[in-house]
C-alpha cells in the first residue's frame, strides 16, 4: 500500500556549495486540492494555492 511520500517524488537538485536538496511538485502534494495542512513541530499549517496560482502558508 503506498504512502504520501510514496507518491511524492523528489527531484534532487544541486545547490552552490555542491549539497543536493530535494524538489517536491506541488501537484504531488495537492493531488488535485487547493488546500492541504501541515503538521510541524506540534502545530498545524495550512497551505492553499490562490486563484492566480500562488501558494499561501498560514499557522
Amino acid at each position: 500500500m503506498p504512502t504520501d511520500t510514496d507518491t511524492a517524488q523528489a527531484i534532487p537538485r544541486s545547490t552552490m556549495q555542491g549539497q543536493t536538496q530535494r524538489v517536491v511538485e506541488s501537484r504531488d502534494l495537492f493531488r488535485g486540492e487547493n488546500e492541504i495542512l501541515i503538521a510541524h513541530d506540534g502545530s498545524i499549517y495550512r497551505m492553499k494555492i490562490t486563484r492566480q496560482g500562488k501558494l499561501i502558508l498560514n499557522k
